[in-house]
């Protein structure tokens, strides 16, 4: 039987709930609601949302400002090494912005420009973002499945039902307040982000151009704005309109352009080249913004309409004539459905802590309910096979006999068994090192690259494993610790003012690392010792560099 989901898309302005199932090649979708509302945040949102029908399974779509999605690139480690780089990063942005993250992660498919690494897309969101969702949910009579990012949806959207071709391709999915867009090659996802900025710019134009309020500058916006270029306008007020949305329309251009460049900047791939663009969301449905992209880009733009090949026949007529108005508008509801159905999709699964503690609890409770059905059987079974072996109390001898020694076996493998796994440990922890240690020194010099001084050149650079106690490892534990010995060339400024911001920066990119270095008396040398997984006493909360940390 096939697994239904619910893809729900929660934004300021519309509530968007897709059920079905994948099928083969497609997607049967089973129930659609779609409504519309005024709010400003997700709270009210769900207050107004009012779906016929229950959406259980869940697949929630999140992005904003409390989403985070950022890279990194790892060599090939196996999975459980991977895990614990990827919480070692978690830990990281979590203790520096002070607040509660709930995180997954998945794997970019292999990139030929990258060889021997991999590249992590790592995905994190705030659980009070997450807690007000999961409220709403369960008030419209709904169960969680799991959390995922909406540019994540959207590309599962195009992988499934997009006109994949071996060119790359740019999808947007232009919200009210938010933009989520991904880079696709082929059918390989490249790049994912969520952005600050929709709709509302063509709205706050519109009222600070006509002097009115947000809710008639939304509705002009939808009856008289027309990006086309060289488009002749009804009237006076029409023409006024559209072009108070030419500096949005710039805005979300630039949106989409400094994508393709960060994207090059983030995964460092240099010759990425944009062939297409597809757009979809509500901004999607401004008049000619379109063509207005697509002269700006020099690239063909498009709406992405997906559903011509999604079975909607299951579908009442009511809800297929709602699909129909609004598929725009419901292309990242397809794709969580979708995703949450098919164990083939790329999946980035996010889960709050107190529902993963749940789940675990209740998989513990149905194992202990399992096993005492299991010893009560057992303990009836003894009972009457000691009644039986009362009559030959040699047979039962014997047969103690044989299970001390079977005992006596087990406990020898067992002993030998642990022996084995203490070798494992220490060979795991000496992998792990070697992974941290490499991270360490690849996060060091992208940071030294851009905050080494001019006239300042390195000269000798060591990762050494080491036991000290000012960096948190006075229990014989070892440590990867990075020194960098370097030279300096006088300049206008003194090179113990400059030495000394060059220490600051790598202070403020690695907030919670422990950094020493020092100049020699002739400020003619330096050099810097740091460790990454050390642990400052003062635990400083400097927020790490913009490289680190990607915005919503």
């Amino acid at each position: 039987m096939p697994r239904t989901s619910t893809g729900v898309d929660i934004g300021h302005r519309s509530a968007v709930f897709l059920r079905g199932h994948a099928k083969g090649n497609t997607f049967v979708a089973t129930d659609y609601a779609f409504g519309t509302h005024r709010s400003d945040d997700v709270a009210s949102a769900w207050e107004q949302a009012a779906p016929d029908f229950k959406p259980t399974g869940a697949r929630v779509g999140i992005t904003g400002r409390e989403v985070n999605l950022r890279y990194s690139r790892v060599p090939r480690l196996a999975d459980w090494q991977l895990r614990k780089l990827m919480r070692f990063e978690v830990e990281e942005v979590g203790g520096s912005s002070d607040a509660q993250v709930a995180a997954d992660f998945n794997v970019l498919p292999e990139m030929p420009e990258i060889e021997g690494e991999d590249v992590v897309l790592l995905a994190m969101a705030r659980e009070s973002l997450l807690e007000a969702h999961e409220e709403g949910l369960a008030a419209v009579g709904g169960r969680l499945d799991a959390f995922t990012p909406n540019a994540v949806a959207l590309y599962n959207a195009w992988l499934r039902f997009g006109v994949v071709m071996d060119d790359t391709v740019l999808l947007a999915n232009i919200g009210h307040e938010n933009t989520d867009v991904v880079l696709v090659r082929g059918a390989d996802l490249v790049f994912a982000r969520n952005l600050s900025g929709g709709s509302k710019l063509f709205d706050d134009a519109i009222a600070s151009r006509l002097n009115c309020d947000a809710a008639r500058a939304e509705k002009i916006k939808q009856e008289s704005v027309d990006l086309t270029p060289g488009a002749r306008y009804l009237d006076s007020t029409a023409e006024k309109v559209s072009r108070a949305g030419l500096a949005p329309a710039g805005q979300i251009l630039g949106l989409l352009q400094s994508t393709l460049a960060f994207a090059k900047s983030q995964v460092k791939i240099s010759s990425l080249k944009l062939d297409r663009v597809f757009i979809c969301g509500g901004g999607a449905r401004l008049k000619g913004l379109d063509r207005y992209l697509s002269s700006a880009m020099s690239v063909p733009v498009a709406p992405f309409e997906p559903f011509t090949v999604v079975d909607v026949s299951k579908l009442s007529p009511e809800a297929q004539r709602a699909l129909e108005a609004h598929e725009l508008e419901s292309v990242v509801a397809l794709g969580l459905a979708h995703a949450g159905s098919d164990p083939e999709a790329y999946s980035v699964e996010i889960v709050p802590a107190a529902l993963q503690r749940k789940r675990e609890f209740l998989g513990r409770k149905a194992f202990l309910i399992a096993a005492a059905v299991v010893g009560l059987a057992y303990i009836g079974w003894s009972v009457v096979e000691k009644r039986a072996e009362l009559t030959d109390l040699r047979g039962q001898i014997s047969r103690l006999s044989t299970q001390v020694r079977s005992r006596e076996r087990v406990n020898s493998e067992t002993e030998q068994l642990m022996a084995e796994n203490e070798e494992l440990a220490a060979v795991a922890g000496e992998l792990y090192g070697m992974a941290a240690s490499g991270t360490q020194l690849a996060r060091t010099l992208r940071l030294l690259d851009r905050h080494l001084p001019d006239g300042f050149w390195i000269t000798d650079l060591t990762s050494t494993f080491a036991t000290d106690e000012e960096f948190g490892a006075d229990r014989g534990e070892k440590i990867p610790v990075l020194s960098i010995e370097g030279r300096a060339e006088e300049g206008v400024e003194p090179n113990t003012a400059r030495f000394q911001r060059l220490l600051g920066a790598l202070q403020v990119g690695f907030p919670t690392a422990v950094v020493r270095g020092g100049l020699s008396p002739d400020q003619r040398r330096f050099n810097l010792t740091l460790s990454l997984l050390a642990e400052r006493e003062d635990d400083a909360t400097t927020e790490p560099d913009d490289e680190n940390v990607q915005g919503g």
